[in-house]
């Protein structure tokens, strides 16, 4: 499966280091061994390539090297940029992360200049119909409605995998990667966050509530959701207003980046489908084209709504 980001990344790596970035097994991986056939890995989440990250220790005639979850190296961005500086892009360089590369580990020199960043998403109808081109749209759609767009539960198409995939999904974000990048202790509140958050996709969401029913302080639940949203697992859609500082203070709401996990009737997964089509494609006009663009929701003051 040729994934939609292959020829953009593969046009950069010729002169930049390339960071990829998206949801946890989105196919960041897979997409980095399918960029050549000469290829050198190591993951930072492995202890037996550790010691090659440190003592620098991969096979400089490899065509492409790949550090993946190298985030999690401190001071990961003087590393990086050391190698840079010393030796180039050959071979070339691509790091993949399952978090978002700018949040994590910023102590160290700045990669200004060095790389073009890329975040991956998971398949959506767009992605399907140009890769294997169905010649039912309906079905496909259903599926992504009820296993979402992961590659590996999509693929499989069935529920009950789907299922056991997503907890073990969730539970490597919340056992492993919130430990590691976050130092998080309170897994089991913000695993209740995310079942409330999955019963109120499409509703604006306020802090307030939230915290009630979490019993902890508005700013602590601020905090988790900004964890959740750094880790690829929800993102946040604001309200639109002429004025910033009234944009800022509106309740937002926040979609799933896997659908599966919705709770609500086949609307409530369209709409968040549709969330998660829109917010790819603004990513990558970002990421490629380098222009601003931003996904909001409107209000209008009758008091109708726009979705998107």
């Amino acid at each position: 499966m040729e994934r939609y980001l292959k020829n953009f990344i593969l046009e950069d790596l010729k002169k930049k280091i390339v960071l990829l970035t998206g949801p946890r097994q989105s196919g960041k991986t897979t997409l980095s061994k399918m960029l050549s056939n000469n290829f050198d890995y190591l993951n930072f989440d492995n202890p037996e390539h550790r010691l090659g990250f440190l003592e620098r220790s991969w096979d400089r005639a490899k065509d492409l090297i790949i550090f993946d979850e190298l985030h999690k190296l401190k001071n990961w961005k003087s590393w990086l940029k050391g190698i840079y500086d010393t030796e180039g892009v050959q071979p070339r360089i691509i790091v993949t992360g399952s978090a978002k590369l700018d949040t994590y580990r910023k102590v160290g020199d700045s990669l200004a200049g060095r790389f073009f960043q890329f975040r991956l998403h998971p398949l959506d109808l767009k992605e399907i119909k140009k890769i294997e081109n169905p010649d039912d749209l309906q079905t496909v759609l259903e599926r992504l409605l009820d296993v979402g767009g992961f590659p590996e539960p999509y693929l499989e198409g069935n529920t009950r995998f789907y299922n056991r995939w997503k907890r073990s999904h969730l539970d490597i974000i919340l056992k492993q990667d919130l430990i590691d990048l976050e130092n998080v202790q309170q897994i089991t509140s913000i695993e209740t966050l995310i079942q409330l958050l999955r019963k109120r996709v499409g509703n604006p969401v306020s802090y307030n509530s939230l915290a009630r029913d979490l019993q902890c302080s508005d700013k602590t639940v601020k905090r988790w959701l900004t964890i959740l949203e750094n880790m690829y697992v929800i993102f946040r859609v604001g309200p639109f207003h002429r004025n910033i500082a009234r944009t800022i203070l509106k309740a937002p709401k926040y979609y799933f980046y896997d659908t599966g996990q919705v709770i609500g009737d086949s609307g409530i997964k369209l709409e968040n489908l549709t969330a998660c089509a829109l917010l790819k494609e603004i990513h990558y006009i970002e990421d490629y084209f380098g222009e601003q663009a931003q996904l909001y929701y409107l209000k209008t003051k009758d008091n109708r709504e726009i979705d998107f």
